[in-house]
Parts: structure tokens; sequence; C-alpha cells
């Protein structure tokens, strides 16, 4: 396990800048997650984390110790790609074998420590198969088991589960999870998927345009996200946001005006700084709408989320399209049913 520190680091291709001036820390042990767009610089910063790319600016720190000076073997991580990279002639042995006999691993060690890789990754089964005859899940172990045996200071994975189906890639999602906890160990996941994000990570790292846009727990970026991009960015059926306007403010949170001022809704958050007649904009996610008769908000559910187990009294979720204050009445037509805010946490963006 290691702690991993980046102090304002910029990567430039030339007169491009990609990477603007990154403060970052993972603690030893956690699970980050750095997601985002494509495009935004993730998956360069990972490679400038593991020494694949020149660092224009700034360092990097593992222990404490700058290394991004250093070559990517005298790092102390190991890096899982996304496209497994084994190599085809060797069998699954080998290719455990290869990175530790370049290192001048003593021969007893390498036995053991693949030995060891195989029994949690359950792949001792395959150890004299060729990556042809392996499925992409049992490729994506042994991949994971050439990173295993190292016994690095840290993983980093760009975005290894993105060749899979769907099905293989949450099952995939599960045994990384689980390799983590067994592990204990310090680990770096790249992916544009905020479903991995949301569900694999300790703290995610949202980044846009090579700037990190905010960090946190998954569920701190999901309840009180920093700005409209995150808001918007996690979450499906994505977050509905409302222009408003502040009527009130108390001990309980805000009285926003909605739909030109035609409705009033209450928001659970903190009112300090916000004054009445200020402008802001509104975030509520679809699980914090109901369908009523008697609702302040008239608009047209576009998409819907309801499970055929709901219980009585439970709530389904509901993404809502045209709603009145983003656009004016919708005409009768347009109109489904009038809506309630039927949970606290309405997040000014």
């Amino acid at each position: 396990m290691a702690r991993l520190e980046l102090r304002g680091v910029r990567k430039s291709f030339q007169s491009v800048e990609v990477i603007h001036g990154v403060d970052l820390t993972v603690e030893s042990g956690a699970f980050a997650v750095f997601v985002g767009p494509s495009g935004c610089g993730k998956s360069t910063l990972l490679r400038m984390i593991a020494g694949l790319e020149d660092v224009t600016a700034g360092e990097i720190r593992l222990d404490g110790h700058r290394c991004e000076h250093l070559l990517p073997s005298s790092r102390g991580m190991a890096m899982v790609f996304q496209s497994y990279a084994l190599y085809p002639h060797m069998s699954v042995r080998e290719n455990l074998r290869f990175g530790l006999v370049c290192h001048k691993v003593p021969k007893n060690e390498i036995a053991e420590r693949i030995a060891r890789a195989a029994e949690i990754l359950q792949i001792a089964h395959l150890l004299e198969r060729q990556p042809s005859q392996l499925s992409g899940g049992q490729s994506q172990r042994v991949a994971i088991g050439r990173a295993i045996v190292k016994e690095p200071k840290a993983f980093l994975f760009d975005e290894p589960l993105s060749n899979l189906d769907a099905e293989l890639r949450g099952k995939m999602r599960g045994e990384i999870a689980a390799l983590h906890r067994r592990l204990g160990a310090t680990m770096i996941y790249v992916t544009h998927d905020q479903v991995e994000a949301m569900t694999m990570a300790d703290v995610i790292v949202v980044l846009r345009e090579g700037v990190v846009e905010q960090i946190g727990s998954p569920i701190e970026l999901y309840v009180r996200p920093r700005n409209r991009f995150v808001a918007c960015f996690l979450g499906a059926p994505q977050m509905n946001l409302l222009a408003a306007d502040v009527v009130a403010a108390g001990a309980h949170g805000l009285e926003l005006a909605v739909d030109q001022g035609r409705a009033r809704i209450a928001a659970d958050v903190a009112a300090a700084g916000w004054t009445s007649g200020a402008q802001l904009t509104a975030g509520l996610r679809p699980e914090h709408l109901s369908p009523t008769d008697t609702g302040p908000l008239a608009a047209r559910v576009e998409t819907g989320e309801i499970r055929d187990d709901v219980a009585p009294g439970e709530l389904a979720q509901y993404c809502l399209h045209a709603l009145t204050a983003a656009g004016g009445l919708p005409s009768e037509a347009a109109v489904g049913r009038l809506l309630t805010v039927i949970a606290a946490g309405l997040r000014p963006c």
C-alpha cells in the first residue's frame, strides 16, 4: 500500500496544455476512480502516474518520494491495460513469470508469487493455456495476475473492462472490488462509465478538459455535486435542472420560486449566503419526484424507471422532460401529470 500525491501536475503536447495543474491525494489503500467524458485527460493523467508519459510540470510522489523522473519499472506500480497486452506465444504461466524474470526475482519466489496470484484470481487451471484459448474474462484475470505478481505499491487500471460485454463487465466489476478488499492495495482506476465509478470507488475524481471538477465519495458527489457538470454527468436518468429565484432563506433551508414564479418548492439545503431575490439553478434527481394530482410542477414524463416489484407506498423513479421552469408552461397535450417534490436534497447548482 502507498499514498499517492500529485502536486501541480501539468501536461502539454507542444503548445497545447491538456492537464491543467492537477492537485490530488490518494490515501494508502484507497480505491480511486478517474471518471469523465472522452478526451477529458483521465488516461493521460494515469499514464503520467505510471511513467508512460512525461510530466511537463509538477510533482508525483509515492509514499512521500518523488517519482516523476523515474522509469516506469522503477516506480513500484503495475498497470493493467484495456487491451490486456498478453504475449500470444507464451502460456499463462509464462506471461505471469516474464516480468519477474526480467527483474531477476529468484526462481522459487517466482513460483510462489504465481501460485498465490493464481489462487486469488482462480486461474490455476488456466496456467498452461495459451492466450488464444482464453475467454475475455479469463484474459482480463491473467492481465490482473501479471500485475499482482509484481507486488506493487499501487495498481493502475486503464479502462480494463471496456472490451467486455455488459454481463461479463458487471461480473468483473465485482471481482476487482473483491480483489481490492482482499489485497488492501492502493488502486487507481480509469473509466468513462459512471456505473463503474459509483459502484467500485472509495473516492471519485471527476475530470473535464484536463481539470479536476470535484473529488469525493460516490454518495457525496451524487448528493452534493459542486457544479452543473458534475450534477448532470453522474446519475441516470440525468438530474433535472430548474431556473429558480430565492423567495426566503431560513433555518430549514430555502423556499424557491420556479416556473417563472408560478410554483414554489422547498429546498432542504444550507441557506447561508443566499438572500431573497437571488437567482440559482436547482437540481432535482428523478427519485425526488413523484406523480400526483395536486403537485406544484407541471411536466411531461419523458422516460421512467419503474420496477415490477415496487412495494406499496414505495416511490417509482421518473426522469422529467419539459419542466415548466425550464421553458414556460407546456401545452395541455404535453403535460402528463403534476409532480411534487417528495424528498429532501434539492441542490442549488
